[in-house]
């Protein structure tokens, strides 16, 4: 079942930013900036008493990792039962399978604030895959493939605000990016060093190797 709560308790609830709601999460108004512990009445008062678990620390990384890709936890279990059959370190291609996610490509790419707004842009068919539309938001791209804004949907001010903020974040070299058609293509399949997320991956391969 999907999270449908105030993303930024997700946050909260992690202690570090998930980048959730897009732009907000870059300025001052961002919750966590201003209240760093947990949520809940208590909040302050457990976070500095809490005796933390090896188990509580693999789960806290799978349930941080599973948030920022905006995934529900049979999604999240089945991505990671898959590539355990590939070749390389299966923490490593856990999260290059979730980048190849197409609401993540999109979210990528500038065409989306966040995840969950680049969810809703492929379920409503505004996004092609080749020339094809798409509406799967877990549709995984492959190399070589180009990823497009569908040309009656450009004029959108959201794709087009998204568009113009998205250059404040350090560019992929795993995706090449065409403003002026509204498209993309992703040119190689991710490796760690180029995943910018801050997690520890390891740790949900140790929690499901149990």
């Amino acid at each position: 079942m999907r999270y449908t709560g105030p993303s930024c308790r997700l946050c909260r609830r992690e202690g570090t930013k998930l980048f959730l709601k897009g732009t907000k999460c870059f300025t001052e108004k961002c919750p966590i900036e201003r209240r760093p512990t947990p949520p809940g009445q208590h909040g302050a008062s457990v976070a500095r008493r809490r005796k933390v678990s090896e188990y509580s620390k693999q789960l806290r990384e799978k349930q941080k990792i599973k948030r920022i890709y905006g995934v529900t936890e049979k999604q999240f279990r089945n991505t990671f039962e898959r590539v355990t059959t590939l070749p390389g370190v299966t923490g490593h291609n856990l999260l290059a399978a979730l980048e190849s996610r197409l609401d993540n490509i999109v979210y990528r790419m500038g065409f989306a604030a966040s995840r969950k707004a680049a969810r809703m842009l492929v379920r409503h068919r505004h996004v092609e895959v080749n020339g094809r539309s798409v509406d799967i938001p877990s549709f995984l791209v492959e190399p070589g493939q180009e990823v497009r804004v569908r040309a009656k949907s450009r004029e959108q001010a959201s794709i087009i605000v998204s568009m113009e903020q998205s250059s404040r974040g350090a560019p992929l070299s795993w995706i090449a990016v065409d403003k002026e058609s509204f498209s993309g293509r992703m040119l190689e399949r991710p490796t760690r060093p180029n995943i910018p997320i801050a997690a520890q991956e390891q740790l949900v391969v140790e929690l499901y190797s149990k």
